[in-house]
């Protein structure tokens, strides 16, 4: 592995923006005002576009900049129906695998996280514990081939959460549901961890979509 190259900094810098929802869904930026930000020229910004583009995450536009894909609603149901699965499918494989205590440690902090975060109101902890619980969940499950799929998907979910975190209900019935999925986990139901975590998803699906279609997230 070599160093960095500006190209390479440029789509990390970039990914980062985007997924925090720093540059938010369907806005437009010139390639010198990217430029500016990141302390680099055009060139390898130009070159940082045209990789995303190809990952669905901008759009490149004659005249116009870079447009910033906007997250649809059908996006978010077709994305969130995969990971309701294949997540439901880890959490029933971690509650078979026998772990102890200790090797749920971690699974358990991030709901802790959760709920010190929901005390605070701090709305990004939150974010950022929950996606937590979520990798850590997919890691239990033991299945490579399964974690790299909800790897790459897991982008598109962190871009529809930052568009609508700030305008979501409060997030108080996901970290009791959380600590569902631990329970039945650590006492070995993997009917109850499949299904607890499978109903879990599903409602979460259904309320972002319904705030990218109540908001027309899709059509900014």
């Amino acid at each position: 592995m070599g160093a960095m190259t500006n190209v390479d900094r440029a789509v990390s810098a970039l990914r980062q923006m985007i997924f925090t929802g720093e540059l938010t869904p369907g806005s437009d930026h010139l390639e010198t005002e990217l430029a500016e930000k990141l302390g680099m020229s055009r060139t390898p910004i130009r070159e940082a576009a045209l990789m995303l583009q190809a990952q669905g995450l901008v759009e490149m536009r004659p005249r116009r900049g870079i447009r910033i894909s906007p997250v649809s609603a059908q996006d978010m149901a077709d994305i969130y129906d995969i990971l309701t699965e294949l997540e439901s499918l880890a959490a029933k494989r971690a509650a078979q695998a026998g772990y102890s205590a200790t090797d749920l440690e971690t699974l358990a902090a991030a709901i802790a996280d959760m709920d010190t975060a929901l005390g605070a109101d701090d709305l990004r902890a939150w974010a950022d514990a929950d996606d937590r619980f979520h990798r850590e969940l997919v890691r239990l499950g033991r299945n490579a081939r399964l974690s790299m799929i909800v790897s790459v998907m897991r982008d598109q979910v962190r871009r529809a959460r930052a568009t609508t975190l700030f305008i979501r209900p409060r997030p108080s019935q996901s970290n009791a549901d959380h600590r569902a999925v631990f329970r039945a986990i650590a006492d070995g139901d993997a009917a109850t961890a499949h299904d607890t975590h499978h109903s879990h998803r599903r409602a979460a699906r259904d309320m972002l979509v319904a705030l990218l279609e109540k908001h027309q997230f899709h059509g900014l």
